[in-house]
């Protein structure tokens, strides 16, 4: 017998029971998605011993499974880039085998209307009128690639391994559960790095919270993603340009029939990326993720059959894939050290202890101060050896909009990777380690 069942309380109790170490490791970074991508490289390449968690049987959450085919805004709008690192080695990555999409350096900044013309038909690369670079990806070609980065850094992947909850003595987190079809098990690690998106590990630590307010902006949304294939893209833009009242009236007739309308030019050519937002679901319930898959299939369906039937360049379309996971954008954002305001970001206030500088997103992007990222932000409250990276980071309700897109994921996760690692560096010889 493993528990005991309760008829009245509706609660079963189960039994204690021994659970296996399957190891010890330096750091532990719990999701595989962008932010634990960089937290993993981050910490083994600076010398620890690093275990990467996983879920799926993939890397790269939301970038791939997920198909958020653009890595947003690196740049400004000038001819100057900002956010680089691990992020750009990924895009260099992909160059080199072609499955990347976006303008070249020497086009940043540029308001040359043959350049934004085209490159306005891919999401977040013209943005006040001026280049600006951001990266079209191929899913699966990124899954092969990050393979290929944890195996050269030394991380040990586990794949296919939920990670359950936190082992914490006195404030200190020593390691993680996991589920897998090995069972249950343990790891031990002088430091956890919770990049699950969610954060699973450090609400199951104890550490402070907050969620997200059902709302109309976008971090409140869940999205079911989907691709068309066999597009004549070019036929579809032109239309879409010339005929902007005829365009406007098949859209609306898509909405009205229950269809997605949202459709972006992606890599290749010939293939079209829709990104559905849909609200009133919450993220953390399972009855409502299951709803979305339902609900998302059956709109899929009508926006297939809407499209191929009435708008050109689809005639000859079908369906080429759908996404692996429902796209959450915000469920709990941690109550850290330090929480992120909007007013930080439009104001670009400088922190002592920036770990990011990014560029604005809202237009004239030119004119607007940088965001400036600080490292408590990722730090819980009163629990030690424990980090936080990704879209669970500490921020506000409004500010968690602009902190959660991909490229913000891997730069914070990086960070927490690379401070880890030099704690541990001080933890070796003879300093306390501590969030402090």
């Amino acid at each position: 017998m493993h528990g005991k069942i309760d008829l009245t309380s509706g609660y079963i109790i189960e039994t204690a029971r021994t659970v296996n170490t399957y190891k010890n490791t330096d750091v532990l970074v719990i999701g595989g998605g962008p932010a634990g991508i960089g937290a993993a490289l981050g910490a083994a390449r600076n010398g620890a011993s690093t275990i990467l968690l996983e879920r799926f049987g993939y890397l790269g959450g939301l970038a791939t499974g997920g198909l958020v085919l653009c890595i947003m805004p690196m740049s400004d709008g000038t001819n100057e880039q900002q956010i680089a690192g691990i992020c750009q080695e990924i895009i260099d990555r992909l160059d080199d085998v072609g499955a990347a999409v976006h303008p070249g350096k020497k086009d940043l900044g540029s308001s040359d209307k043959k350049l934004t013309d085209y490159w306005k038909r891919y999401p977040f690369t013209v943005i006040g009128g001026r280049i600006v670079f951001s990266t079209q990806v191929d899913p699966e070609i990124l899954k092969c690639i990050l393979n290929d980065m944890m195996e050269e850094a030394g991380v040990e992947l586990l794949l296919h391994s939920l990670g359950c909850r936190a082992i914490v003595e006195q404030n200190q987190i020593k390691g993680v559960f996991f589920e897998s079809k090995s069972g249950r098990q343990a790891i031990l690690a002088k430091i956890v790095i919770d990049t699950t998106g969610d954060g699973d590990i450090y609400s199951s630590a104890g550490a402070a919270f907050k969620g997200i307010s059902t709302s109309d902006q976008r971090a409140a949304k869940l999205s079911f993603t989907f691709r068309f294939s066999n597009i004549n893209s070019n036929r579809f833009y032109e239309f879409k340009e010339t005929e902007k009242i005829k365009y406007a009236e098949l859209i609306q007739e898509c909405t009205e029939k229950g269809g997605f309308t949202h459709a972006i030019s992606c890599t290749p050519d010939d293939v079209m990326w829709f990104n559905n937002q849909l609200s009133d679901f919450d993220g953390l319930d399972v009855k409502d993720i299951t709803q979305v898959e339902i609900t998302g299939r059956k709109r899929m369906r009508i926006t297939y059959d809407f499209f191929k039937k009435y708008v050109p360049g689809f005639e000859n379309c079908y369906l080429m894939d759908t996404a692996t996971q429902t796209g959450v954008r915000c469920t709990r954002r941690l109550a850290g050290e330090y929480i992120v305001t909007m007013e930080d970001i439009e104001s670009g206030v400088v922190h002592e202890d920036t770990i990011l500088e990014a560029p604005s997103f809202m237009a004239p992007v030119t004119e607007k101060p940088h965001i400036h990222v600080p490292y408590r932000c990722l730090v819980p409250k009163k629990l030690d050896n424990l980090l936080a990276a990704g879209r669970c980071v500490s921020a506000d309700e409004t500010a968690i909009n602009i902190l959660s897109p991909i490229q913000f994921c891997i730069s914070t996760g990086q960070a927490a990777g690379t401070a880890d690692t030099f704690r541990l560096i001080n933890m070796h010889s003879g300093n306390l380690l501590s969030n402090e």
